[in-house]
């Protein structure tokens, strides 16, 4: 698996807050190298029949969208997922190709970046989360690297069952 580095180029705060997002990003995406279509789809974990390496790219994907787009700038929520569905985003992933999954995830990240550059990191969402508090960009930033090293917690268990791949 490609090693991926955690140490920021700068000691600043939003150059350590992306230096991690990036590097749980591209954790992510190591996870997935040489993983065959048919092991992406396949889940693995009797209470969790939605969790698939597809799966966790995808919901990754979204949930990133989410608190960039629907959040941060107020957007209409054209996310996958719905109230009767929750968890929709995971279920349709079988039906993509883990490359395209991937690259999607990639190129939303590399617009994400820029987002994130030309934006301060006290800069109050627009949108709002489940209290109705208006958390700034910098909360969204923490945010998502707790919920993208989590989720890497899941694709490093996936990984290994499905064929023995361990790493950093």
């Amino acid at each position: 698996m490609t090693r991926i580095n955690d140490t920021p180029p700068a000691w600043d705060e939003r150059t350590q807050l992306t230096t991690f997002l990036d590097y749980t990003r591209g954790t992510a995406l190591a996870k997935c190298e040489g993983l065959s279509a048919e092991n992406a789809r396949k889940a693995l974990l009797p209470g969790s029949p939605l969790m698939t390496m597809s799966g966790v790219i995808n919901h990754l994907r979204w949930v990133e969208y989410y608190w960039f787009q629907v959040i941060l700038l107020g957007e209409e929520d054209l996310a996958p997922m719905t109230d009767e569905d929750p968890d929709r985003e995971m279920r349709i992933a079988v039906d993509f190709p883990l490359t395209q999954l991937l690259d999607e995830y990639a190129e939303q990240s590399a617009r994400y970046r820029e987002l994130v550059a030309e934006t301060d990191l006290d800069t109050k969402a627009r949108g709002t989360i489940r209290n109705g508090l208006h958390v700034d960009l910098r909360w969204i930033l923490h945010h998502l690297i707790e919920e993208t090293a989590r989720h890497n917690g899941h694709l490093d268990i996936l990984r290994e069952l499905l064929d023995g791949t361990t790493g950093h």
